[in-house]
Order: structure tokens, then sequence, then C-alpha cells
């Protein structure tokens, strides 16, 4: 097995003490700054890395922040809402060479764990945690660690951890309002996992904007996010007696499959049926007929997520923050019901 390379060689070659290397290496004021250049050049050529039991005990810290999710992996690899989130906090961490350290999870109790664990060798200088529910567990546990960490949403609903949040319910009613001025009167919803908070506002939202229009009828139907199931709900629905005449989808993924069911059962899209997807993406530019979407910049709102946190580390005093709102771009699948 190939030692370790270890702060004692490095000062051993750089012929310096060892206490003046780790001023180097871990960025501390003792050494000037043409001695820091050299040790840090001499560390990268000898292979050293820092020890993450070692970092705990000095305090130092560790150049990552952490994001865990509790989500089935097959779907993180098909919805693009995740890569932008996740492109635009690794541009943000760039600048600091901070890393971003990811692990997918079965459920929140192993979250937790993760957390704990994270916290105790001091792998991660602060998380993100992300998919935000009513009376989450998790925000206490973080709490308590005094881990520090940035909220993916709210608003409310994460005690005193900062958070950065796009307002769902005026989105969900503008998706409304838009339909109902179209003349539809029968309007489906696919959603998404029942608990979590984004759910739960647009849940809501459809529903009093549903009643305060005086719509013939409206439902929502939850989904886990993925195609197959968009699919399934959308053959389900259009199957009925009296199918929709506009179905909104909580993903992008599931309005492209609904559209694949309507052609495949002879339903014209978007004479017979109109359609929207939530998150505007290339999928929805693409299918024919391109989409109609609720639009937010994933990839800004990963970069506030990640300024923020970082701003948390460098001692400012970070709050709650409303991300810029969503906007409706509208294309060709949505139209007065034939």
């Amino acid at each position: 097995m190939t030692k370790r390379v270890t702060i004692a060689d490095v000062a051993k070659k750089a012929g310096l003490s060892k206490g003046a290397v780790s001023y180097a290496l871990n960025g501390q004021p003792g050494v000037s700054e043409t001695t820091r250049q050299r040790v840090l050049r001499l560390a990268l050529e000898m292979g050293w890395h820092p020890n993450s039991a070692a970092k705990a005990l000095s305090g130092a810290r560790a150049g990552a922040f952490g994001l865990v999710l509790a989500r089935p992996a097959s779907t993180l690899g098909i919805e693009p809402f995740f890569m932008k989130l996740i492109s635009g906090m690794e541009s943000a961490m760039a600048s600091s060479q901070t890393a971003l350290l990811l692990q997918v999870v079965p459920d929140h109790a192993a979250e937790i764990a993760v957390y704990r664990r994270w916290w105790a060798e001091r792998r991660v200088d602060g998380v993100f945690l992300i998919d935000l529910c009513r009376d989450d567990p998790r925000v206490p546990v973080l709490e308590e660690l005094r881990l520090p960490a940035m909220v993916v949403g709210g608003p409310g609903h994460h005690g005193a951890l900062p958070g950065v949040w796009i307002d769902d319910t005026s989105a969900m009613v503008m998706v409304m309002e838009y339909l109902a001025a179209l003349r539809h009167r029968r309007i489906a919803r696919v959603g998404g996992v029942p608990g979590m908070l984004h759910t739960e506002l647009r849940t809501e939202a459809f529903d009093s904007v549903a009643g305060r229009l005086g719509l013939e009828w409206s439902v929502t139907i939850s989904t886990d996010y993925s195609p197959e199931q968009g699919a399934q709900v959308t053959r389900r629905l259009l199957s009925s007696a009296a199918p929709p005449t506009a179905i909104v989808y909580d993903n992008d993924v599931m309005a492209v499959a609904g559209v694949s069911v309507a052609h495949e059962m002879g339903v014209r899209v978007p004479a017979d049926l109109s359609i929207m997807a939530w998150d505007d993406s290339v999928l929805c530019e693409i299918t024919h007929p391109p989409l109609t979407a609720v639009s937010r910049d994933s990839t800004a709102y990963g970069a506030q997520v990640a300024a923020k946190l970082l701003a948390l580390l460098n001692g400012e005093v970070v709050t709650e923050v409303e991300e810029t709102p969503p906007r409706l771009v509208v294309r060709g699948s949505t139209a007065r019901p034939g």
C-alpha cells in the first residue's frame, strides 16, 4: 500500500517546520505569500491530501458543501431541474474552491444520519437542505448540530435556518388564471410527491383558484415525478367519461410523457387537450408541439443559494430571500378547448 503523504513529509521536502507548512496549507497567517504558494505547489506534486479527522480537531475548513437528496436516483438522472440547480451551485462555489459533496439516500432518516456523520468528521462546512416539508424533521436536527445550512425552499417552515425560495403560490395562480382565460372549465393537475412544501403550496393554490373561478371540475393526482407515473395518470384521466380539457404537470418530464400518451390515444394537443409543464427546459422546446411552461432560472437559483451559504460562513447575516418570480412561456401546447 502506498504510504500517505503527511505534513511532515512536505515540511522535510520544503525545508520548513511542520508548523509553517500547516499555516501555509490551511491559509492561516504566519508565512509569506511566496512561501505559501511554494508549499501548495510542493504538496500538490507530492500528492498530499488533508486528513478529515485532523481537520476536525484543528477547526480548519473542509472546503466542501454537502447536498443530500432523498429521492430515487433514477428520477434525478432525468429531471433537468436538479442538473441546473447543481450547476448554479458549482458556479458560485468555484471562486472559493469549495467542492460539492453529493449523496443520494432513501429517506429523511438516512439523510439525517449523513448530516450527523459529515459534521462529526468535519467533511463539510455547510449543507443545502432541499425538498422542504411542513414540520420537517431535518430542521431541528440541523439547528441542534449547529451545522451551517441553507434551505432551498419556503417561505417559512425552516425554523431559524436561512432559506431562498420561489413563490409557487403566485405561479400556480398565474397558470390557472391563464387556462381559465382560454375558457378551460375542466382542469387536472398531475402533481409531485405529497408532503413536500412546494407541492402542498401548489395544491392549495390550485384548489383555491379553481373554487374562486367556479370551474366545472378540477383534480390533483399525486405522483413520484417520474415519466412512468405521469404517463399512467394521463392515460387514466383521458380514459374517463368526461376527460379534462387541460392538464398541468408538476415537472417537464411528466408533461412530455403526457403529450406522448395523448398522441397514442388520438387526443389532439392543443385542439382537444392543452398541456402545461412546470419548470421550462429544452425538453419543453423540442417536444411536438412545444410545451407552454412555467419558467424559472434554476441555474441562477442554485447560484443564489450557494452564494448565501458562502456569505453565512464568512460571518454575514443571512435570513430568508425570495428569488425572482417565475414567468409563463406560452408555446403551442395550449389553446382554447375545441
